[in-house]
């Protein structure tokens, strides 16, 4: 049964930064791309990045791009997200998916607050 829990949300300032913990069970993680999806309240989800088997190839959406890090530990079976830059605009539910279209099982979230 897969099993990811994501830690690491919390409060941060405009401009601030955050580092995103996705740890998984259940299956074997080296074998699955992963990606993190956010959603802010009252809106629909939003794929924020996606990360290849070995971590070789990433993908990110244009509003994050250059301010947020994605990348694996696969010995330790864990999925990271290091957010640079958080805007006031951003504060949400972060989850993990074990896919990289954001579609697939995920995790109950870690909320992120971005508040002066």
């Amino acid at each position: 049964q897969v099993q990811l829990v994501e830690s690491g949300g919390g409060m941060v300032q405009p401009g601030g930064a955050r580092r995103l913990s996705c740890a998984a069970s259940g299956f074997t993680f080296s074998n699955f791309m992963m990606s993190w999806v956010r959603q802010a309240p009252g809106k629909g989800p939003e794929w924020v990045s996606g990360i290849s088997l070995s971590g070789t190839n990433i993908y990110y959406a244009d509003s994050v791009k250059g301010r947020f890090t994605i990348f694996r530990d696969n010995a330790k079976n864990t999925l990271y997200l290091q957010m640079n830059s958080l805007k006031p605009e951003e504060p949400a539910l972060y989850y993990c998916v074990s896919d990289f279209a954001g579609r697939g099982p995920r995790g109950q979230g870690t909320q992120v607050t971005v508040s002066s």
